[in-house]
């Protein structure tokens, strides 16, 4: 198996619906069955199955019912602080990006 830092986007969403499909089957659980238990579609569930596209929010509902919660608390990680200059600048974070300034004649 590849690692996912080495693989394309399309072939992670096809690795993460591989593993949420064999999390479902290990249970015994048809699709029908995890959808229900998830409150999401069954149509849903079989086309993230089949190629890997899914809603986040739906997504994050398949992970707490399957019990895969953990590894999305590792997704984009805070940058790790190693000064107390590092924690204020972090607790500082702007809520959005900064605008770009238009440049005069533009």
């Amino acid at each position: 198996m590849i690692p996912l830092e080495l693989q394309t986007p399309a072939e992670i969403l096809e690795e993460i619906a591989e593993r949420a499909r064999a999390l479902r089957l290990e249970r015994g659980w048809s699709q029908a069955e995890l959808a229900r238990r998830a409150g999401i579609n069954v149509e849903t569930l079989r086309r993230f199955e089949r190629t890997g596209k899914i809603a986040l929010e739906r997504l994050v509902m398949l992970a707490v019912v399957l019990g895969a919660v953990q590894p999305l608390g590792q997704l984009f990680p805070r940058p790790p602080v190693r000064t107390l200059d590092d924690l204020e600048r972090r607790d500082a974070l702007p809520k959005r990006a900064p605008r770009k300034r238009r440049s005069p004649g533009a």
